[in-house]
C-alpha cells in the first residue's frame, strides 16, 4: 500500500474494486465503512458480483468480467475529456500523459458500456465523483491482479490515481490489500525470482557484487529464476526434477488442478514444509514439519508495509521446527554453514543487505512496528509513500489499450466463472477447516448463482450440480444468490472436495506470470 490502513478515513472517496472486502479483509473493511458512515466518504465499489461492500457504496458498477482496463481507460476519459484532472500535478510529478489521452480517447462511456457492461450514465458519474474528491483513495485485491492483463490492471489504476493527483497524499493512495499474511514481508524479502531483498535486481552487477560480499560467496546468478507458475510447467515437461515448497498448497491453489497434480508427480523429488498434511504434502517424498506463527520469533510485514514483531507464545510440538531452523541445517548439510543465533540474528542481516529495512532493528520493534522504507535507526519510518516526489522521479503514464480474457463464454460453455474466498475459511483451508465452529458455518462447496441463470437451468436451491470447464469438472451445491448477477457463477477455492481449482484457466498474465483465476467459461447441469 503507497498509504497507510488508518488513511482510508482521511479519504474523501473510495474506489473499491477487485475486493469482497468485508470477507476477505474483515477488519480493513470496518475503516471503509467508518469512513462512509461517519465521516461522509463517498464509496465507489466496480466488482462483477453484488458483494456486501456495495450496501455502503454511494455507486456499485458492475463489470463484466476481466474488463477492467477498459471500464478504468473510460473514467480517464471522462475526466479528460471534462477537464478534471489535476493538471498541476500532472505537469509537475509525471511524464506520458500524452500518450495516455490518445489512447483513452476512444474509451468513450458508449463504447466502454459495450465492452464491460456499465451503464455510460454511472461510468460518467463515476468519474466525476471520483476526479472531484480532494483525496481518493484506491483499493484493490486479486479480482485486479489474477488476469491475464492484471499487469495492465494495475498500472491502469495507478494511472488513474496519478491522473487525479492522489499518489503521495493524505487519504489517497494506491492500495492493494494482500491476500495472505506476510505476503508483502516476502516479496521484500527477496521471494520473487528477479530481486534480492529490497527489491534489488539480480541483473544488477554492482548490487550482485554487494550480496556476494555480505553472503561470503561468489559468483550469484544474474539471470533471473522462474516463477511458481512456470515451475510447475518445467516440472511437467520433465525439465524441473526436484521441488521444495515451504507453507504452500498447490494442489488446491493452483490453477486447472489436474495438471498441476501431473506435475507435481512427475518430479523426481517433492519437499513439503508445513505445518500441517496438506494435499500438496501428502504428494511428497519428504515432509518437514515447520512451527505455527504461535511457536516462532521473527517478525511479519503486513499489507500497509509495517514490519512488526511476532514473538514465540508456546513451543512446537513433535520434532517440528521453526522454518528458519530447518533450512539452516539444510544448508549446512549441502555445504554452506550460515551461522545465525537466532531471528534476531537474520533481522541484523536483513538490516545490512536491505537498503529500505537499515534502520529497522529489534530494538525500537519492541513496541510498534515501522514502515519502511527506514533509512536510519533515528528515521520514523515511512508510512506514505510519494509525498514530494516518486522513488524514480517522475511517475510514468501507461498508455494500455484492453485485451480480453483468454477464454470467452460460447455455445457449449456458456457461462462465467469466478473465484475467491468466503469469510469462514482462508485460502486452502490448512488451518480454518479444522475449526469445527467453521465447519459447521460454511461446511461444503458450492455454486453461487443468480436466480435468473437457475430459472434458465431449472435449478433449485440446494440441488446438486455439476460444473464443468474445458479443463474438468466438479460438483457442488447450488446456492441461488442476491450477490450474483446473471451469466456469471462463482465458487470459493477452499474446498477439495468440489476444488474450484480444477475448472480455472491456467493463461498467465506475461509479465507477472498470475494465472487467470478469476476468468473462464463453464456449463452447469445438474448432477446425476
Amino acid at each position: 500500500m503507497t498509504n497507510p490502513i488508518s488513511d482510508i478515513e482521511k479519504a474523501d472517496v473510495i474506489l473499491i474494486t477487485g475486493s469482497n472486502t468485508t470477507e476477505n479483509h474483515p477488519v480493513l473493511s470496518s475503516y471503509v465503512k467508518r469512513a462512509v458512515s461517519f465521516k461522509g466518504a463517498k464509496l465507489i465499489v466496480v466488482d462483477p458480483r453484488k458483494i456486501p461492500i456495495t450496501r455502503f457504496a454511494t455507486l456499485w458498477l458492475r463489470q463484466n468480467v476481466g474488463t477492467d482496463v477498459a471500464w478504468i481507460n473510460g473514467m480517464m476519459h471522462v475526466i479528460v475529456k471534462e477537464k478534471l484532472y489535476d493538471e498541476e500535478y500532472v505537469n509537475t510529478r509525471t511524464v506520458g500523459l500524452d500518450e495516455l489521452k490518445k489512447t483513452v480517447q476512444k474509451y468513450t462511456p458508449e463504447y466502454v458500456e459495450g465492452i464491460s457492461g456499465i451503464p455510460k450514465k454511472q461510468l460518467i458519474e463515476a468519474a466525476r465523483i471520483f476526479a472531484h474528491a480532494p483525496a481518493a483513495s484506491i483499493l484493490y485485491a486479486m479480482g485486479i491482479t489474477q488476469h491475464i492483463s492484471g499487469t495492465d490492471n494495475v498500472k491502469s489504476l495507478a494511472n488513474l490515481a496519478m491522473l487525479c493527483g492522489n499518489v503521495g497524499i493524505e487519504g489517497g493512495g494506491v492500495n492493494p490489500l494482500r491476500g495472505q499474511n506476510n505476503v508483502q514481508g516476502a516479496c521484500d524479502m527477496g521471494g520473487l525470482p528477479n530481486v534480492f531483498t529490497g527489491y534489488q535486481r539480480v541483473d544488477d552487477l554492482v548490487i550482485r557484487e554487494r550480496m556476494e560480499k555480505a553472503w561470503g560467496v561468489e559468483r550469484l546468478p544474474a539471470k533471473p529464476g522462474l516463477t511458481a507458475t512456470l515451475m510447475m510447467e518445467k516440472a511437467n515437461a520433465g525439465d524441473l526434477k526436484a521441488l521444495y515448497i515451504i507453507g504452500e498448497n498447490p494442489m488446491l491453489s493452483d490453477p486447472n488442478l489436474n495438471h498441476a497434480q501431473k506435475s507435481l508427480e512427475n518430479l523426481d523429488f517433492l519437499v513439503v514444509q508445513d505445518i500441517f498434511m496438506t494435499e500438496t504434502a501428502r504428494l511428497a517424498d519428504v515432509v518437514l514439519p515447520t512451527a505455527s506463527f504461535a511457536e516462532k520469533n521473527g517478525t511479519f510485514v503486513n499489507t500497509e508495509r509495517k514490519v512488526q514483531r511476532v514473538r514465540k507464545a508456546i513451543d512446537p510440538p513433535g520434532s517440528a521446527r521453526e522454518d528458519w531452523e530447518i533450512i539452516v541445517n539444510l544448508a549446512g548439510r549441502m555445504g554452506y554453514p550460515m551461522s545465525y543465533s537466532d531471528a534476531e540474528a537474520i533481522m541484523a542481516e536483513i538490516a545490512a543487505v536491505t537498503p529500505s529495512y537499515c534502520g529497522i532493528n529489534y530494538g525500537r520493534l519492541e513496541y510498534e512496528g515501522i514502515h519502511w522504507p527506514c533509512p536510519s535507526t533515528d528515521h520514523p519510518g515511512t508510512p506514505c509513500l510519494h509525498v514530494d516526489q516518486f522513488s524514480c522521479g517522475l511517475g510514468v503514464f501507461h498508455a494500455i489499450d484492453y485485451i480480453p480474457p483468454a477464454e470467452m463464454t460460447n455455445n457449449e460453455y456458456p457461462l462465467y466463472l469466478t473465484t475467491g474466498r468466503i469469510l469462514y475459511h482462508y485460502h486452502t483451508g490448512t488451518m480454518t477447516m479444522k475449526t469445527h465452529g467453521l465447519n459447521e458455518l460454511a461446511p461444503n462447496s458450492f455454486v453461487e448463482i443468480s436466480r435468473e441463470d437457475a430459472e434458465t437451468y431449472k435449478i433449485s436451491n440446494g440441488s446438486r450440480l455439476k460444473i464443468a470447464s474445458r479443463r474438468g469438472e466438479i460438483e457442488a451445491e447450488a446456492r441461488i444468490s442476491e450477490q450474483a448477477v446473471a451469466g456469471t457463477v462463482f465458487i470459493p477455492f477452499h474446498y477439495a472436495e468440489g476444488a474450484a481449482n480444477v475448472l480455472t484457466n491456467a493463461a498467465l498474465d506475461p509479465v507477472a506470470n498470475i494465472p487467470e483465476y478469476k476468468v473462464c467459461a463453464v456449463k452447469v447441469s445438474k448432477a446425476a
